[in-house]
């Protein structure tokens, strides 16, 4: 009996054993793994994607300055030499001066670029 009560302790012993160690290595691969949502994408190449999937490909960046906190306000050409646009660019959306949403545009620029102009000499 006194063999079998050993042998048991011996069982129990390496399986906890290998609990902790099954333990410290996944609290390991937590804490080296990468975590799981990307880093943001810089807000010049947002802007540039944003006017590219709504203006078009021929569309061109004219200007561009930093709002509040992701935001970004300037003034873009449907192509070149065509009349400067405003827009304002948050990550998911982007709004432009001449969109058939005027009233939600001038709240977008008051709220994210308040010293921003509306629009630039010669704009639509």
């Amino acid at each position: 009996m006194r063999g079998r009560f050993s042998q048991q302790r011996r069982t129990t012993a390496l399986i906890a054993a290998a609990g902790v160690l099954a333990l410290c290595a996944g609290g390991v691969w937590l804490a080296t793994r990468p975590s799981g949502a990307p880093a943001p994408e810089p807000a010049d190449e947002r802007v540039m994607r944003q006017i590219r999937v709504q203006a078009g490909r021929g569309a061109e960046l004219r200007y561009s300055e930093p709002g509040q906190r992701r935001a970004v306000c300037g003034y873009m050409g449907r192509r070149p030499g065509a009349p400067a646009t405003a827009f304002v660019s948050i990550p998911n959306r982007i709004l432009f001066s001449d969109d058939p949403l005027p009233t939600e545009f001038r709240e977008m620029r008051l709220r994210y670029c308040p010293g921003f102009s509306g629009a630039p000499a010669g704009a639509r």
